[in-house]
């Protein structure tokens, strides 16, 4: 296969897969280069994600590292038999490559467990907050840009509408619900659009009051994809640089405690509800 000139997260997972499988196996990339009757090149850019891997050879390599996760490998076989390009790849070159990850990341997940400290989610805001809250970017994005990442950010809501929509645990702190992105107008229709998502089956969505305190890694927004099987989930932290992505295994068992702690200082389902309501009305 021709090299990749951008790999995706997806296709860099992959690799990343791999090269863990690999060495869960004891053995180097000189060794899994001559068990596969390749040189040793090939395996690093079958690792770093720069070439692409077939069905078979995910399943020579499973067998070569012994593998005998089934699951596991019949998953990183979907990922490498993938050919059709996802509806975020019509932003490539438009946008950061990261607002692209985090829709594929989106996409391919089957649940999302987020907690998010100033903004709404970014699946459940409205054309009008989106707007407002893109528009604090620094530098300031130009009318064109607005629009390119305005459009994005909305189409990516469409995977709460598929007839598979991964279920969805929103944990907002009341700092968001309270921050007037657009004014009290916006801000009014955006509770009002969170509550209306909320009574959607695959949504839950929980408020952090400010009586609950401090909780675990209060300083920034993160989000907890799981994949089909554990080995896939994967946690995306927003920086002011960017966001960033974690998959080792220790990074994904450190927040999930992050995300059960958190958990415990929230507001019922009910209890929410009927907070969010309070506070709309007196916009």
């Amino acid at each position: 296969m021709s090299p990749r000139s951008v790999p995706t997260a997806r296709q860099r997972r992959l690799g990343t897969e791999l090269r863990k499988m690999r060495e869960h196996a004891g053995m180097n990339v000189v060794q899994a280069a001559e068990q596969l009757g390749v040189n040793r090149t090939r395996i690093s850019n079958m690792e770093a994600g720069r070439f692409g891997v077939s069905e078979e050879r995910v399943r020579t390599l499973a067998a070569i590292y012994s593998c005998g996760d089934q699951a596991y490998v019949d998953q990183l076989v979907a990922v490498a038999v993938e050919r059709g390009n996802g509806w975020w790849e019509d932003y490539r070159g438009k946008l950061a490559a990261n607002a692209l990850d985090l829709a594929e990341l989106e996409h391919h997940a089957v649940e999302v467990r987020s907690v998010q400290i100033v903004h709404m989610p970014g699946l459940l805001q409205t054309e009008d907050y989106a707007k407002a809250v893109l528009s604090t970017a620094e530098p300031e994005p130009t009318p064109v840009q607005l629009r390119v990442r305005l459009s994005h950010r909305l189409k990516r809501r469409d995977v709460l509408d598929r007839e598979d929509p991964p279920q969805c645990a929103f944990l907002i702190h009341e700092a968001a619900l309270r921050l007037h992105f657009g004014g009290p107008k916006v801000a009014r229709r955006q509770l009002e659009y969170v509550l209306e998502a909320s009574e959607r089956d695959n949504v839950t969505v929980r408020v952090i009051p400010f009586s609950a305190g401090g909780f675990p890694n209060a300083g920034c927004s993160t989000t907890y994809f799981s994949g089909p099987v554990p080995q896939l989930d994967t946690v995306q932290i927003d920086a002011p640089t960017g966001s960033a992505l974690l998959d080792s295994e220790a990074h994904l068992a450190n927040y999930r405690r992050v995300l059960d702690r958190t958990e415990e200082g929230v507001m019922t389902s009910e209890d929410t509800r009927d907070f969010v309501h309070a506070i709309a009305n007196q916009l």
